[in-house]
């Protein structure tokens, strides 16, 4: 666990946005410490978002896997009469899939003049996260209901944080702490209230 920077409290380790009050995070890129700023309190280097941390890492993934691929294809050629190497007409480089970018989420009930854009790691809440203005005086909400998360594998999810009265996907109540994967059309119900999912790329 570690301390958030902003509220103080415990959040899971390698977060990227404190599920208390939504505060973006970055980390130390010579210490890994937690912190705010352009430099770490710590040891003087340089903080870097988490976001960043999880895109340079995909990116060195992908450049390995690549290398890898080519170099199993280059040790597997062989050699032709003239002296040239040829691939065997079998033998393909397998593709390296790219990380899924990550598409903006806007969650939205016209008819209460809810708007809410998705924000990676924040939570949905009457007291805490950043939409409170949306449920503070709905009592049916909880203060800490459900959290928003992208990963760069699936895409967007929602989770149910033990809420009173509930969330639902599509008019199905989801389990407590369980991801579900969220598609352009849903809908998902905090407690009484509907939201319509869009996603755009």
């Amino acid at each position: 666990m570690i301390i958030c920077p902003n509220c103080k409290e415990e959040i899971d380790d390698n977060s990227r946005f404190c599920d208390q009050c939504g505060q973006a995070l970055h980390y130390c890129s010579r210490c890994g410490r937690v912190g705010l700023g352009r430099r770490c309190t710590n040891c003087g280097g340089m903080m870097t978002s988490a976001e960043e941390i999880q895109r340079q890492h995909n990116l060195t993934a992908s450049r390995t896997a690549f290398a890898s691929s080519v170099s199993m294809g280059i040790s597997h050629t062989t050699t032709s009469q003239g002296g040239h190497l040829t691939q065997p007409p079998s033998l393909r480089v397998a593709p390296v899939p790219m990380p899924k970018t990550q598409a903006k989420l806007l969650l939205s009930n016209e008819s209460l003049g809810i708007n809410l854009e998705g924000v990676n790691g924040a939570v949905i809440g009457r007291r805490q996260g950043p939409y409170i203005q949306h449920f503070q005086n709905n009592m049916y909400v909880s203060g800490v209901h459900a959290q928003l998360k992208f990963n760069m594998g699936s895409g967007w999810s929602i989770t149910d944080k033990h809420s009173s009265n509930g969330t639902k996907l599509n008019g199905h109540p989801i389990q407590p702490d369980a991801e579900m994967s969220l598609k352009d059309g849903d809908i998902v119900t905090i407690a009484n209230i509907n939201l319509k999912v869009n996603l755009i790329a």
